[in-house]
Protein backbone atom coordinates (compact mmCIF):
# COMPACT_ATOMS: atom_id res chain seq x y z
CA UNK A 1 0.00 0.00 0.00
CA UNK A 2 1.46 3.46 -0.88
CA UNK A 3 1.13 6.57 1.52
CA UNK A 4 -1.59 8.48 -0.20
CA UNK A 5 -1.52 11.67 -1.77
CA UNK A 6 -3.68 14.24 0.59
CA UNK A 7 -3.12 16.87 -1.49
CA UNK A 8 -5.56 15.92 -4.59
CA UNK A 9 -8.38 14.11 -2.38
CA UNK A 10 -11.82 13.36 -3.86
CA UNK A 11 -13.26 14.00 -0.55
CA UNK A 12 -13.02 14.61 3.26
CA UNK A 13 -15.52 13.65 5.53
CA UNK A 14 -15.60 14.46 9.62
CA UNK A 15 -17.16 12.37 11.50
CA UNK A 16 -17.29 11.20 15.14
CA UNK A 17 -18.21 7.79 16.68
CA UNK A 18 -18.61 6.53 20.14
CA UNK A 19 -17.76 3.26 22.34
CA UNK A 20 -18.66 1.68 25.42
CA UNK A 21 -15.70 -0.59 26.04
CA UNK A 22 -18.24 -3.48 26.89
CA UNK A 23 -15.21 -6.23 26.39
CA UNK A 24 -12.15 -6.49 28.73
CA UNK A 25 -9.90 -7.54 26.41
CA UNK A 26 -8.49 -5.40 23.44
CA UNK A 27 -11.19 -5.48 20.51
CA UNK A 28 -11.43 -3.86 17.36
CA UNK A 29 -13.12 -0.53 16.87
CA UNK A 30 -11.96 1.29 13.63
CA UNK A 31 -10.08 -0.61 10.70
CA UNK A 32 -9.40 1.99 7.54
CA UNK A 33 -11.06 0.95 4.73
CA UNK A 34 -9.45 0.62 0.98
CA UNK A 35 -8.48 3.81 -0.43
CA UNK A 36 -9.14 5.74 2.83
CA UNK A 37 -6.99 7.74 4.99
CA UNK A 38 -8.34 8.61 8.47
CA UNK A 39 -7.14 11.47 10.19
CA UNK A 40 -7.72 10.68 14.51
CA UNK A 41 -8.53 14.50 15.57
CA UNK A 42 -9.34 13.83 19.31
CA UNK A 43 -9.89 10.73 21.72
CA UNK A 44 -11.82 10.95 25.06
CA UNK A 45 -12.34 8.70 27.88
CA UNK A 46 -15.10 8.83 30.46
CA UNK A 47 -15.44 6.25 33.20
CA UNK A 48 -19.08 6.06 33.84
CA UNK A 49 -18.77 4.27 36.77
CA UNK A 50 -19.53 6.41 39.93
CA UNK A 51 -17.63 4.23 42.12
CA UNK A 52 -14.50 2.19 40.81
CA UNK A 53 -11.59 3.54 38.35
CA UNK A 54 -10.81 1.19 35.00
CA UNK A 55 -7.93 0.98 32.98
CA UNK A 56 -7.85 1.84 29.22
CA UNK A 57 -5.76 0.25 27.12
CA UNK A 58 -6.07 1.76 23.64
CA UNK A 59 -3.21 0.63 20.54
CA UNK A 60 -2.99 0.65 16.61
CA UNK A 61 -2.15 -2.30 14.39
CA UNK A 62 -0.18 -1.09 11.56
CA UNK A 63 -0.42 -2.38 8.44
CA UNK A 64 2.69 -2.87 5.89
CA UNK A 65 2.71 0.30 3.79
CA UNK A 66 5.63 2.52 1.71
CA UNK A 67 6.10 5.99 3.26
CA UNK A 68 6.95 8.76 1.04
CA UNK A 69 10.21 9.95 2.24
CA UNK A 70 10.78 8.36 5.76
CA UNK A 71 12.93 5.21 6.29
CA UNK A 72 14.19 2.41 9.05
CA UNK A 73 10.88 2.86 10.64
CA UNK A 74 8.57 -0.28 11.75
CA UNK A 75 5.93 -0.99 8.66
CA UNK A 76 3.84 -3.48 10.91
CA UNK A 77 3.09 -4.36 14.33
CA UNK A 78 1.21 -3.23 17.69
CA UNK A 79 1.79 0.22 18.86
CA UNK A 80 0.24 2.00 22.09
CA UNK A 81 -1.42 5.22 22.47
CA UNK A 82 -2.39 4.22 26.00
CA UNK A 83 -1.79 1.22 28.17
CA UNK A 84 -3.44 0.23 31.26
CA UNK A 85 -4.09 4.19 32.10
CA UNK A 86 -6.37 4.12 34.92
CA UNK A 87 -9.48 6.54 34.60
CA UNK A 88 -10.84 7.53 37.82
CA UNK A 89 -14.72 7.17 38.73
CA UNK A 90 -16.98 9.85 37.05
CA UNK A 91 -13.66 11.37 35.16
CA UNK A 92 -12.58 12.14 31.77
CA UNK A 93 -8.85 11.67 30.33
CA UNK A 94 -8.41 12.93 27.07
CA UNK A 95 -5.98 10.14 24.97
CA UNK A 96 -5.56 12.27 21.97
CA UNK A 97 -5.68 15.89 21.16
CA UNK A 98 -3.04 15.42 18.92
CA UNK A 99 -3.77 14.42 15.50
CA UNK A 100 -2.74 11.08 14.08
CA UNK A 101 -2.95 9.02 10.83
CA UNK A 102 -4.09 5.97 10.23
CA UNK A 103 -3.62 4.60 6.36
CA UNK A 104 -5.62 2.38 4.71
CA UNK A 105 -6.01 -1.55 6.65
CA UNK A 106 -4.56 0.22 9.93
CA UNK A 107 -6.86 -1.03 12.55
CA UNK A 108 -8.04 1.03 16.48
CA UNK A 109 -8.24 -1.59 19.24
CA UNK A 110 -8.95 -0.47 22.86
CA UNK A 111 -9.85 -2.69 26.04
CA UNK A 112 -11.62 -1.69 29.60
CA UNK A 113 -10.28 -3.40 32.79
CA UNK A 114 -13.69 -3.52 34.09
CA UNK A 115 -16.46 -4.15 31.49
CA UNK A 116 -18.58 -1.17 30.59
CA UNK A 117 -17.33 0.76 32.60
CA UNK A 118 -14.98 3.04 29.56
CA UNK A 119 -17.02 5.06 27.05
CA UNK A 120 -14.77 6.55 24.27
CA UNK A 121 -15.67 9.16 21.68
CA UNK A 122 -13.64 9.45 18.43
CA UNK A 123 -13.60 12.37 16.40
CA UNK A 124 -11.50 11.72 12.92
CA UNK A 125 -12.16 13.00 8.94
CA UNK A 126 -12.18 9.80 6.60
CA UNK A 127 -9.77 11.28 3.83
CA UNK A 128 -10.72 9.37 0.36
CA UNK A 129 -7.65 9.08 -2.40
CA UNK A 130 -9.92 6.87 -4.77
Amino acid sequence: MANPNIVSVTSINGESVGFNLTATTTTTLLTVSSNKLLKINRITCANVDGTNAADLSLSITKANFTSAGVSDFDTSGTFFLAKTVSVPADATLVVLDTPIYLMEADVLKGGASAASDLDLVISYEVIDDA
